[in-house]
């Protein structure tokens, strides 16, 4: 009886420094900020707007916000004072080396396909704060 009690009390000590390691291990998230005024919606959105989501997808990139005409400009003064742009995207990344393979390997490119269709005036990753 003893000695299961003795197993079991090490394999829970063990656990939870294993999950101790693996938090320290673990990077911030990172978010991928895009402010994009679209020219031509419908080409954007039957052209771009699949393969551009395939992605980031792929990546395990999440969208956490945005869309047509969702933004609002609460600064109201200066060179603030113009509206946002049409389009503002915010999508989580599990870090930003993710975030950045992402970029590199579809990113740029399906955005070059997306030009035909808006400019894209804001393209930033941010990294998150680190989990505690």
């Amino acid at each position: 009886m003893l000695k299961n009690a003795l197993l079991v009390t090490a394999s829970i000590i063990v656990g939870a420094g294993g999950v101790q390691l693996l938090h320290a291990q673990s990077k911030a998230p990172a978010y991928f900020l895009g402010a994009i005024n679209v020219k031509d919606q419908n080409g954007y959105t039957k052209t771009f707007l699949p393969e551009a989501q395939k992605a980031i997808k792929d990546h395990g990139g999440v969208y956490l916000g945005g869309g047509f005409e969702k933004t609002t400009n609460l600064t109201g003064g200066g060179s603030m004072s113009e509206p946002p742009p049409n389009r503002v995207v915010l999508i989580k990344f599990e870090n930003a080396d993710t975030a950045k393979k992402w970029w590199d390997t579809d990113g740029k490119k399906t955005n070059e396909i997306g030009a035909k269709f808006a400019d894209f005036k804001v393209t930033w990753v941010i990294e998150g704060i680190e989990p505690k």
